[in-house]
């Protein structure tokens, strides 16, 4: 295991899913046990754990647990079984294009199972290799990514894209993890990350847990932070990139890649090809998840807003390709990505 990595938030343990709650974090490191494909579902949506690529580990997983209930109950038929669990987790995050990714994988495995054989040390095994292969890329791409950050004071980032939002170590913040290893970097800003503060709860965490200095800011504090020359690139990870490049992402990215472009700062997007949505033409196709309002009127359980007052919540935006300085994937980097780009990157 590399420095700076010691977070694990999605493991199998003997015969079930262990999930670190990230809604309890900073405060208290709790753990769930889950047993079965629906109280996955609802994990997932309600953000029990959160970031594309861990949502798909998590979905592969799930898949496993259904088809062992499916199985057991039916053996005949339990692939027909399935078909409820499979739609319920489809359904639970529907921007994150991982979460269709890995049920579709899953479901291609499950219909290469021999009828009558016991399916589950098969696709166990299979989901396991997704998490796997995820931790190996996210490696790859934090050394690509370090490599073409210059030694530099600082760098900024938004939401939380570490161990805790993929198998572990990290897209964005695996090249800051790398890059911090590598001397490159001295310091990092987080974004606090409104609604859900996924900066300031989980990303702040897991920099102190793994002693990288980090400062937290406003996110309204990112241009003033660019402007007094503090951060040389904006590096942040992605939900779902369509084929032309477009990127949708936790809300704010968008902002924070304007103002980027406008102080001359690089802004890299470090993703998984799985994160690529080739029937996705644009960021305009994108499904925009709106969560609930109550999540931008309260705080804690607190309302912070005055009575009776109604709020937008859209949980991602798009940040035009256009925006984007580099792409940094595990098959390679793509400096201003394009649809041309992308279809070469794919298909290499």
């Amino acid at each position: 295991m590399s420095q700076h990595d010691s977070v694990r938030a999605v493991e199998w343990h003997d015969n079930h899913l262990v999930l670190l709650d990230q809604r309890k974090l900073p405060h208290v490191e709790k753990y769930i046990q889950l047993f079965n494909a629906e109280d996955i579902a609802e994990a997932i949506t309600n953000m029990v754990v959160r970031g594309a690529p861990a949502i798909g580990i998590t979905a592969a997983y799930a898949m496993v647990l259904a088809s062992r209930k499916a199985f057991n109950q039916y053996p005949q038929d339990w692939r027909k079984r399935l078909i409820s669990d499979y739609e319920i987790l489809l359904a639970s995050r529907p921007t994150a294009v991982n979460l269709k990714w890995a049920l579709k994988l899953m479901m291609r495995e499950i219909d290469k199972v021999e009828d009558n054989n016991d399916p589950i040390g098969k696709l166990l095994a299979f989901a396991q290799a997704i998490h796997r292969d995820d931790i190996e890329a996210n490696y790859r791409m934090g050394r690509l990514g370090s490599a073409l950050i210059s030694t530099t004071h600082g760098v900024i980032t938004h939401c939380n894209t570490g161990s805790l939002a993929t198998g572990g170590y990290g897209t964005a913040l695996g090249v800051i993890r790398s890059a911090y290893a590598d001397k490159r970097i001295e310091h990092v800003y987080a974004d606090e990350t409104r609604p859900w503060w996924q900066g300031s709860r989980l990303t702040a965490w897991e920099l102190m847990k793994d002693q990288i200095p980090v400062h937290l800011l406003c996110d309204g504090a990112a241009a003033h932070l660019m402007q007094q020359k503090k951060a040389s690139w904006a590096i942040v990870g992605s939900d779902r990139i369509a084929a032309n490049g477009d990127v949708a992402n936790k809300i704010g990215t968008y902002g924070l890649a304007i103002t980027a472009r406008y102080h001359e700062v690089g802004f890299m997007v470090v993703a998984p090809t799985s994160t690529i949505d080739m029937d996705t033409a644009c960021g305009a196709d994108i499904p925009i998840e709106e969560r609930p309002q109550d999540e931008v009127l309260s705080v804690g359980g607190q309302r912070i807003a005055t009575p009776q007052v109604e709020a937008f919540n859209p949980a991602f935006d798009v940040t035009p390709a256009s925006l984007v300085s580099v792409l940094v994937t595990e098959k390679g980097v793509v400096f201003s990505p394009n649809a041309e780009k992308i279809a070469k990157l794919m298909a290499s």
